[in-house]
């Protein structure tokens, strides 16, 4: 089955006419979009949007040949001219199954907003699930048989995603394709970026892609450190990188601060950030859980780690780190610790502070947890396929994948 992507924006497109913000002004060539339209094998158009004909003329395909078009959103504003020779638009209830003449079988999806998606089959049997915005499916039970391909609001709402994936109905082999895409995310290289930290993509309009084409699915990496300064949004971005993943175990390094306000809040305003989905576990035993199969790791983060590794060699003691004592303990469980991280089969996203670039530490103590921290984020950063430095919430790749 071919689909024609008409359109990969939002209702509005991009950029939103007189909008004056960043993403806006630089959403020009391949990374302007008009409002998401698909055709498939030329026979069904999903969703009709204003130059719908001429979107299909530039894509070097015609709508003459199309039996059905089918909505899946509400559509606010002027309502949109239907060109000459197209069926009407229609809307399929919830569940219903339609077959058309080209032998393509659709059926409607529930979905958690107002709208339906719709599930197509090719006359090959090869399956589309179509999402319209800012949406996620509804009621989508385990075991599904996955999709060779999947159009969702990957941007907007990547619990979608996630559902699908919890559900079955994406797969390792599913082309996970982003549309609907609006000025809220950066176009360009960091858009394409995050797309791939999730296994998705975007594609130019009126790019035509074949379902189930393996080739073109972004490769996940395994291992991520995510870098930064205090503040940075280190945080908010390796939690970012995980979000369209179901059951993701969150790793806090930090234990409980008892009389610390500031820092319960700290830790409640992560917890209300993250999916409910996810289950968090305190620990700074980590050796075990990347030696364990199970979901992804999200570890928040590695300098609390060292500082307990610290606490539990008396590295802060001028007097055993000069004997060696502590020096060799401390690396003996930093030294373990990247060895797990080298043999993990599990999807890890790691956090830690970047160090060495600020004011001078004025104590020894306070220097040496500088320098090990220092060696460990480069030890681990060496066993990571991707590496990040978040500065003033903007990720910079320190080791992009090719």
């Amino acid at each position: 089955m071919e689909i024609t992507l008409l359109g990969t924006g939002t209702p509005g497109g991009l950029p939103r006419p007189d909008c004056p913000c960043a993403a806006c002004a630089t959403a020009v060539g391949d990374e302007a979009r008009a409002a998401t339209a698909l055709l498939a094998d030329g026979a069904l158009l999903l969703d009709l949007t204003p130059g719908a004909a001429l979107a299909a003329a530039r894509a070097g395909q015609t709508l003459t040949g199309v039996r059905q078009v089918l909505l899946s959103h509400p559509h606010n504003g002027p309502a949109v001219e239907v060109p000459a020779g197209l069926p009407a638009p229609a809307r399929v209830p919830d569940g219903r199954e339609l077959a058309l003449i080209s032998g393509h079988r659709v059926r409607a999806i529930a979905v958690d907003v107002p709208g339906t998606g719709y599930a197509v089959t090719g006359p090959e049997g090869d399956r589309l699930l179509y999402l319209p915005p800012e949406a996620a499916p509804a009621g989508l039970s385990e075991g599904h048989e996955p999709y060779d391909m999947a159009v969702l609001d990957v941007t907007g709402r990547p619990d979608a995603l996630a559902r699908l994936r919890a559900a079955g109905a994406v797969a390792a082999t599913t082309d996970v394709v982003a549309v609907h895409i609006d000025h809220d995310v950066p176009p360009g290289a960091e858009l394409h970026r995050r797309l791939a930290a999730a296994g998705a993509r975007a594609v130019p309009d009126g790019r035509t892609l074949v379902a189930g084409e393996y080739h073109a699915i972004p490769d996940v990496p395994r291992r991520t450190l995510v870098l930064g300064g205090a503040r940075s949004g280190k945080s908010v971005e390796a939690e970012r990188r995980l979000e369209s993943f179901p059951d993701v175990v969150y790793v806090a390094t930090s234990g409980a601060r008892e009389g610390d306000s500031d820092w319960a809040d700290r830790v409640a305003r992560h917890r209300e950030r993250r999916p409910g989905s996810w289950r968090t576990v305190e620990t700074c035993d980590l050796v075990p859980l990347l030696a364990e199969d199970g979901p992804p790791l999200l570890i928040d983060c590695l300098a609390l780690w060292l500082t307990d590794a610290m606490d539990s060699a008396g590295a802060w003691d001028d007097g055993r780190w000069a004997s060696g004592g502590a020096r060799r303990e401390l690396h003996d469980r930093t030294d373990a610790l990247v060895a797990a991280v080298r043999a993990t089969r599990r999807t890890v996203v790691a956090v830690s502070n970047e160090v060495g670039s600020g004011v001078h530490p004025a104590t020894s103590a306070g220097r040496r947890f500088r320098d090990e921290l220092g060696r460990l984020n480069a030890a681990f950063a060496a066993e990571c396929e991707d590496v990040l430095l978040v500065v003033a919430g903007r990720p910079l790749p320190l080791r992009p994948r090719s």
